[in-house]
């Protein structure tokens, strides 16, 4: 079971859109880093090499290692929640061998995750001209607003290849501060979130598994807060003859907790350059994209890598996270239940 948590939950996860404005969340590669970086891909994606077996000693980064490691460590898991590494150019590698850096740049942070029923290991991020009305389809597929949840997973990873014409900004909110102004404004409201609630897994069942999963919007567990949310998702379960609809009070607490994210003082948007990558953190941070109009032309339109990690140092989780994470042993959690020898890197969408 999860636990209270105190009344007011302080750290540096407990931002507010001023607290960002300094941006100490975006790293700069240096051209020795970027280079590094690019040869280890060249290398990688040269090699006869199932991309799903990636680990830290397929990719060497001599220089630029203990680097990455400090920002995860002391920035993604244990500090603001998420960064922002800035300085690749993805016009001078390959489609594989852009996968392959992403893929080995994540392979040092923890285990890869498969994101779909497919068993996706490297995702995509574009519009394949889904309907965001369709329960079967993932609001990524669109180019829709998704508007403020979490991934499956404890970290996701994105790489921009290419941005969108216009919108398709990042958005990213602490919902540890959600938490925060909502104990204060509305405690009552608060503490149904505390409750678990039904999820719709839009189709990505896995065996064994029902079509709905239930969490907490907010947990506490072992002096960690945890945060599990996605709006649409929770709404389209009530598509199942044996899920309720939801409650006045309910209801309540959610359109609370989506004012609270949409107010400025709460966010922070980042507009994607060709080549950055951003890491967030699911269990602190609440992300968003804007909607955004695509170029006409297939080559230039919107496309970012997705990865799903698993950190091995990641925070302890509460047992009611095994519904949607499989597990809850850190660095083997997290992801759409697929068989390992099912997980494929595709190249394309």
């Amino acid at each position: 079971m999860t636990e209270l948590p105190p009344d007011r939950i302080e750290g540096p996860a407990a931002w507010l859109a001023a607290d960002m404005a300094d941006g100490a969340w975006l790293h700069l590669l240096s051209p020795g880093e970027a280079a590094e970086i690019e040869a280890a891909a060249r290398r990688l994606a040269a090699r006869d090499t199932d991309l799903t077996q990636v680990r830290a000693a397929d990719f060497p980064l001599p220089t630029y290692g203990p680097r990455l490691a400090a920002i995860h460590r002391d920035e993604v898991m244990a500090g603001r929640g998420f960064a922002v590494i800035r300085g690749l150019d993805p016009a001078r590698l390959s489609r594989r061998e852009n996968a392959a850096a992403f893929l080995g740049l994540g392979s040092h942070l923890g285990a890869l995750r498969p994101q779909n029923a497919a068993g996706h290991i490297l995702g995509h991020v574009k519009d394949l001209g889904r309907s965001p009305d369709d329960p079967t389809a993932r609001i990524y597929q669109t180019h829709e607003r998704q508007t403020y949840h979490t991934d499956s997973a404890d970290v996701v990873g994105l790489y921009c290849l290419k941005p969108a014409k216009a919108g398709g900004r990042s958005s990213l909110v602490s919902s540890v501060s959600l938490y925060n102004a909502m104990r204060e404004r509305a405690p009552e409201l608060a503490a149904v979130l505390l409750k678990p609630i039904e999820t719709d897994r839009r189709g990505e069942v896995g065996p064994g598994e029902g079509p709905w999963f239930n969490i907490p919007v907010f947990s506490w567990f072992a002096g960690h807060f945890a945060g599990k949310y996605q709006r649409q998702y929770i709404e389209s379960a009530r598509r199942f003859p044996e899920v309720a609809p939801l409650t006045a009070t309910q209801r309540a607490a959610l359109d609370l907790l989506d004012a609270l994210a949409e107010d400025p003082a709460f966010h922070i948007q980042i507009d994607f350059q060709p080549g950055d990558i951003q890491l967030v953190n699911n269990h602190v941070l609440f992300h968003d994209r804007t909607a955004f109009e695509d170029w006409p032309e297939p080559e230039r339109r919107r496309h970012l890598l997705r990865l799903w990690l698993a950190p091995p140092d990641a925070q302890p989780l509460p047992p009611v996270f095994a519904e949607r994470f499989g597990s809850v042993t850190p660095g083997d959690r997290g992801g759409v239940t697929v068989p390992p020898d099912r997980w494929i890197a595709p190249l394309e969408a």
